[in-house]
């Protein structure tokens, strides 16, 4: 069954937020990461659609579709993602993250107790320093040699208080790849602050060879969802 595309723009927070729209049901949204857009979760989208639920996949501040910026803050990010739901009359809807949009996903069910009905989150961090030392050592030579806003805000962001996870009351599911770029203790410590928490470490994966353009997110995604969105 072919679910065709379809894309919109939003007007929050001073910008035009671009997402595509797929499928009908309970609405499920979906965040990229660092440098990504949409398109990442093309594999998801179709699963997600096909399994019963309507997706709504956005392209963040300065990705994709969207307008350029100059610099780039996860705090503005998750606020954009927050006023989108108002802006779309979404409640509670479940959400999943990949890397920073991971990192999205926990700032703004922190920052909006309410806004969401469940969380999945992959390959997610609390702080920089919760990245592989090697894939740290990278971005920071890059950075000198060109500065990328992009790079910057990873290299300088989140700075998340793990004491802050208690608060979110909703079921989530966290994964990391075996080889990820987020430490597997960073992956812990996300999981073991979380008071409803289930930790998915996915064998011989890297931070996203699970997801893109593979089936096996998208079907421990709707496992999840059918288990424990109530």
């Amino acid at each position: 069954m072919q679910h065709e595309e379809d894309l919109r723009a939003v007007h929050v927070n001073g910008l035009d937020l671009h997402y595509a729209v797929t499928g009908s049901g309970r609405p499920v949204v979906l965040l990229h990461g660092n440098g990504e857009d949409h398109h990442l979760f093309d594999t998801e989208t179709r699963q997600l659609a096909e399994a019963g639920y309507q997706v709504f996949a956005l392209d963040s501040r300065g990705h994709g579709a969207n307008a350029p910026v100059a610099e780039f803050h996860y705090a503005d990010m998750a606020e954009d993602v927050y006023a989108f739901l108002q802006a779309l009359g979404l409640e509670r809807p479940a959400l999943y993250g990949h890397s920073d949009g991971g990192i999205l996903g926990l700032l703004l069910a922190i920052r909006h107790p309410d806004a969401l009905g469940a969380l999945a989150i992959s390959g997610t961090n609390l702080e920089p320093e919760g990245l592989i030392p090697d894939f740290l050592a990278e971005c920071e030579a890059r950075n000198a040699a060109c500065p990328d806003p992009l790079v910057t805000l990873m290299l300088t962001e989140p700075h998340i208080d793990p004491e802050a996870l208690r608060g979110i009351r909703i079921p989530v599911l966290t994964t990391v790849g075996e080889h990820d770029l987020v430490r597997p203790e960073e992956a812990e410590r996300i999981a073991a602050h979380l008071p409803d928490a289930k930790l998915v470490v996915v064998p011989g994966a890297d931070h996203g060879s699970y997801l893109a353009g593979c089936e096996l997110m998208g079907g421990m995604l709707i496992d999840f969802l059918r288990e424990r969105w109530q």
